[in-house]
């Protein structure tokens, strides 16, 4: 039977263990960190260099490798604020240096806390070699298991989370993409860290590295050759989707109507085609339709001109709250809305303002509008056919598609609104989130968005057209209808709690030997 050996914390070798050979000296580590952050930037879009994300987190690891907690907590900082610095810098277009410093900052932080666990990992484990199997599968295992409970977590946390940047999100255009059908975006983050552990246990010191190095190959290999989960046709189904190019940045200069007017007068490019549903951005709509009867006019003139139901979204007001809401609407008016779940928080709502407006009152004064989740289920129908919604980072939270997946959604149209983020790598990393959607799912993505970048993306995650930035433009296209839950619709609710519960459970139960044996 395999056994476990577990170091002491008073013993030499515990002490070697936790300062030891392997470690790289710190003057080494930090620079390494610095690099490795900067390699995970280049593997994300605009770039998308996926291949450097294996180089990355393999750096990475190896900079950990041996660390004592404050130093590990250093290396995980640094890598956090070089990667963050760079792939958030978008953030700065809209507010300025302020909540771009923040969230990198936060975002720092929670890598740095992440990269002290990882750490644990390496220091208090130690597998008794049978045949170097378990020493080569079972703590590359943990690690990946540690980094993708981190994910998760930060997912979730602090005001609903920002899971914006994960390791598997950086492999759509790579080869291994099919991998999230099955297991999500947080298994695929798994399987690439895991790789990447494998190959830093294979180059320790003492490691036979031909052989050692079999499990990375072998994971690398499984990766490319898994398919796609296959869902099943079911027909298609004809999207026009308009992008209007209106004044939709939040300090535009614009008129009340501005919006609507020009996405009135993008579509009718499109008018006279056929087509099953019309389909606007995020804020198309700039005058609530509730309280405005000549909106409600418009939209119905609009759909009938069209001869189908406009998917339209705009502000609506109900009592004292505000909702970010996507309506579906006929002649007879709306017949279906869906109001985004998840606000942006320091975007469309202040949380705690009553805090943060003393520490930054000109920032927070900027943010009047305070929306407020909603509670509606992410799907509309038309016709026989069930859409899958997503309105802008909406698309960012696993819940709300995979809810739609599990509702029955056959296609998936998400609407989105990038004005504050022009000339930045916002739009494109937004799409490849899209892009990845689709091939978790198995769905066709319409993703429509004000300004730019829009796209038609089939279910592989293959692009099939695409309207780009600051144009005004229309499309009608027939996308497919897929039905069918993939195992990552079903599982990855699961799949993420045994992350967090089997990293967590194994490094206390660790914990707790090394302390037992102490007392012994």
């Amino acid at each position: 039977m395999t056994a476990l050996r577990w170091t002491t914390g008073a013993s030499r070798n515990s002490q070697l263990w936790a300062r030891g050979t392997d470690a790289l000296p710190l003057t080494a580590a930090l620079p390494a960190a610095a690099a490795a952050g900067w390699l995970m930037d280049a593997a994300t879009p605009d770039r998308g260099w996926w291949p450097l994300a294996f180089v990355s987190v393999t750096m990475l690891l190896a900079a950990l490798l041996g660390r004592g907690t404050l130093a590990s907590f250093m290396v995980g900082c640094v890598f956090g604020a070089v990667f963050n610095l760079a792939h958030l810098i978008w953030v700065a277009q809209f507010l300025g240096p302020v909540p771009w410093l923040a969230l990198s900052a936060l975002q720092t932080v929670l890598i740095g806390v992440g990269s002290v666990s990882i750490t644990l990992v390496y220091r208090w484990v130690k597998i008794r070699r049978l045949s170097g199997t378990l020493d080569l599968l079972g703590i590359p295992a943990l690690i990946a298991a540690t980094w993708s409970a981190r994910e998760v977590l930060v997912g979730m946390w602090p005001y609903s989370g920002f899971p914006w940047a994960r390791v598997g999100m950086t492999q759509v255009p790579g080869p291994f993409p099919e991998v999230a059908s099955w297991v999500g975006t947080t298994g695929l983050s798994f399987f690439v860290v895991g790789v990447c552990a494998a190959c830093v246990q294979a180059l320790r010191p003492g490691r036979r590295t031909l052989r050692a190095g079999v499990p990375a190959v072998v994971g690398v290999l499984l990766m490319a050759v898994i398919p796609q989960y296959p869902t099943q046709s079911v027909g298609t189904f004809t999207v026009g989707w308009v992008q209007g190019n209106g004044p939709a940045g939040y300090f535009d200069d614009r008129n009340e109507g501005d919006m609507l007017r020009a996405q009135a007068s993008t579509s009718k490019a499109i008018l006279g085609q056929r087509m099953d549903v019309l389909a606007w951005p995020e804020g198309s709509v700039d005058i609530d339709p509730a309280s405005s009867e000549p909106t409600r006019r418009l939209l119905s003139k609009i759909s009938a001109a069209y001869g189908a139901p406009l998917l339209m979204n705009a502000a609506t007001t109900r009592g004292e709250q505000t909702f970010n809401s996507t309506m579906l609407w006929t002649t007879d008016g709306s017949e279906q809305s869906y109001d985004k779940l998840n606000p942006v928080p320091f975007g469309e709502y202040v949380p705690d303002r009553w805090l943060f407006e003393r520490l930054a009152p000109d920032l927070v004064g900027l943010i009047q509008r305070e929306y407020t989740p909603g509670t509606s289920a992410p799907v509309m129908d038309v016709g026989d056919t069930r859409i899958g919604l997503a309105i802008c980072f909406d698309v960012i939270y696993d819940d709300v598609i995979f809810d739609a997946a599990r509702r029955g959604a056959q296609i998936y149209i998400f609407q989105t609104n990038n004005a504050d983020f022009r000339g930045t790598d916002e739009n494109v990393q937004q799409l490849a989130i899209a892009r990845m959607r689709a091939i978790e799912t198995g769905r066709a993505v319409v993703n429509v968005s004000t300004v730019g970048t829009s796209q038609v993306i089939n279910p592989d995650g293959s692009t099939t057209e695409t309207i780009g930035v600051d144009t005004a433009a229309g499309r009608v296209s027939e996308v497919p209808l897929r039905t069918g839950a993939t195992p990552a619709s079903l599982l990855s609710p699961t799949l993420e709690t045994a992350m967090v519960v089997a990293s967590a459970g194994a490094l206390l139960w660790v914990r707790l030997r090394i302390h037992t044996q102490k007392r012994q």
